[in-house]
């Protein structure tokens, strides 16, 4: 009996995946070690910089404390990995493109670059937007309406979890223009609904608001409006993604 050859050719080529897979992924993580190596001797002073639009509304004589022994080294040692995968993020992604790029089609390449480049850049530009704008009103606000004689001292572990939820928050928030381009692009759906629905949005960031970001109304306002706004750049994108279709198509005939 005769083995087949269609059966072993495709268990090769599974393992040939597997194994390119696996070297990404090896890759990826070299990446992010070398940076996170790069990062540590400034770990402190990193931490420092993020912690700068707290420390700068704290009242004179106040400070961050440390309530686990271990928190001085852990804290700043978990803030340069984090970092340092943020900052790897288009090297990830290249690698990411570069393992399913052999199974797209042409006319999904073209899509697919220009939108992890967008996406990439819209989550920095989310982050950003936290730290300078965000960061500086929430905590002003907060230390601000501290009752009298209560000192605010914030633990450096809940302050880091803390802004890497609104980060992450803010980040995602500005993908949106992204997911209105992919759900237009695949034929979901039309930027005319998306503009009709815009009531709805409007309510619904509000709502996201609340639950993506701390329990203060200053935060939720922040991060609903920029969402209804990027909803709005959305719109706008995919209209001119369906025209530069419909331009190459009457090119193309």
């Amino acid at each position: 009996m005769s083995a087949d050859p269609k059966g072993g050719e495709e268990q090769t080529g599974f393992i040939s995946h597997l194994v390119e897979l696996r070297d990404r992924l090896l890759r990826i993580v070299a990446g992010i070690a070398l940076v996170l190596i790069c990062l540590l001797p400034f770990a402190n002073e990193l931490y420092t910089l993020l912690a700068e639009p707290l420390l700068s509304h704290l009242p004179d004589g106040s400070s961050m404390i440390a309530i686990d022994v271990i928190s001085p080294f852990l804290i700043p040692f978990k803030l340069a990995l984090l970092l340092a995968v943020f900052i790897t993020v288009p090297y990830s992604l290249y690698h990411v493109w570069a393992f399913v790029a052999p199974g797209l089609y042409r006319h999904e390449k073209r899509l697919v670059v220009p939108l992890l480049v967008s996406s990439t850049l819209l989550f920095y530009l989310g982050v950003a937007f936290a730290y300078f704008v965000v960061f500086p009103i929430v905590f002003g606000f907060i230390i601000g309406i501290a009752p009298e004689g209560i000192s605010v001292m914030t633990d450096i572990s809940r302050y880091l979890d803390f802004v890497v939820a609104l980060f992450l928050a803010f980040g995602i928030a500005f993908e949106i223009p992204v997911a209105a381009v992919l759900l237009v692009a695949v034929g979901f759906t039309t930027p005319q609904a998306l503009a009709e629905k815009r009531p709805y949005v409007i309510v619904a960031v509000f709502v996201i608001g609340m639950f993506l970001t701390p329990p203060d109304v200053i935060s939720q306002i922040l991060l609903a409006i920029p969402m209804w706004l990027l909803y709005e750049c959305g719109i706008i994108a995919s209209r001119l993604l369906l025209r530069h279709r419909s331009a190459t198509t009457e090119a193309d005939h």
